[in-house]
């Protein structure tokens, strides 16, 4: 499984992207691949992403396991299960 992690640098929301990203790794030893969506236009095109910050899950063959898109981002535990 893969776990992306979509959002643009220098916006109000990035530092609690940041920050997210940080204390997960931190929690779980884990780390999210990043993204930028200026730059991988077709992986956000492909996946209908348009809200930024936006986390995915992706299963094995690129199916969309699961999706939180906005300011409000979810638990840490909500995401390690797709990490696993």
């Amino acid at each position: 499984m893969r776990v992306v992690c979509i959002f643009r640098d220098n916006e109000d929301y990035t530092r609690s992207v940041t920050d997210w990203l940080e204390n997960f790794r931190r929690q779980t030893g884990k780390e999210i691949e990043t993204m930028n969506p200026d730059e991988n236009t077709s992986f956000c095109e492909t996946y209908d992403i348009v809200e930024y910050p936006t986390i995915i899950a992706l299963g094995n063959n690129g199916e969309v396991l699961a999706m939180w898109r906005g300011r409000n981002l979810p638990l840490i535990n909500e995401v390690l299960y797709y990490t696993i």
